[in-house]
């Protein structure tokens, strides 16, 4: 993760820049390229989307969206899963979906590269529930585990067989063991 600081840029300024591949963050004041995602973390990120729109989209629930930028507040970040409720998505006035997100996710994930700092990714994730999210998933491939995040909850460390919890309003039932599981593709 690389980063860059400009004094004198703010949120909009960083906003008409061109986008970079990967992606670049906008967090206090610094402009943060994320890591180019390998193997496991596209996986993860593929399934996990595919996992709650098959739930949810269709019944108008919430879709997720992979690696959406969402600017709020101060900081303009792009969670490797985003997912919005149905109602909070800013539809076009054509029912299209917007280019732009100008709110923070109800649900976030993030899946840790090899290359990240875990506490900058952890701070997205709690600025994100700072500003209105109800649900954070910090995933550690390396360690099987995943962090969840509860507005004004502790965070929960969970593990092996431990179900993962969602947003009430989506039916998916997910195990940590089944979620790490996808990343066995061999026979």
């Amino acid at each position: 993760m690389s980063a860059t600081t400009l004094h004198s840029l703010t949120l909009e300024e960083f906003l008409k820049l061109p986008e970079t591949k990967p992606a670049s963050e906008y967090i206090n004041g610094e402009i943060i390229q994320k890591p180019m995602p390998k193997g496991r973390h596209s996986r993860l990120l593929g399934l996990l989307c595919a996992a709650v729109n098959q739930v949810a989209e269709d019944k108008r629930i919430a879709y997720a969206f992979p690696e959406l930028r969402c600017s709020f507040g101060e900081r303009s970040i792009v969670p490797d899963v985003a997912i919005f409720l149905w109602r909070r998505i800013p539809f076009l006035i054509d029912d299209q979906v917007p280019d732009n997100f100008e709110l923070p996710p109800d649900w976030t994930i993030e899946i840790l590269s090899p290359e990240q700092k875990p506490n900058k990714v952890i701070g997205n994730i709690l600025y994100c529930l700072k500003h209105g999210s109800r649900l954070g998933w910090f995933i550690d491939p390396d360690d099987f585990s995943i962090l969840v995040f509860l507005r004004e909850q502790q965070p929960l460390l969970l593990m092996g067989d431990d179900l993962l919890p969602v947003l009430p309003e989506i039916e998916l039932t997910l195990t940590v063991n089944q979620l790490f599981g996808w990343l066995k593709m061999g026979s």
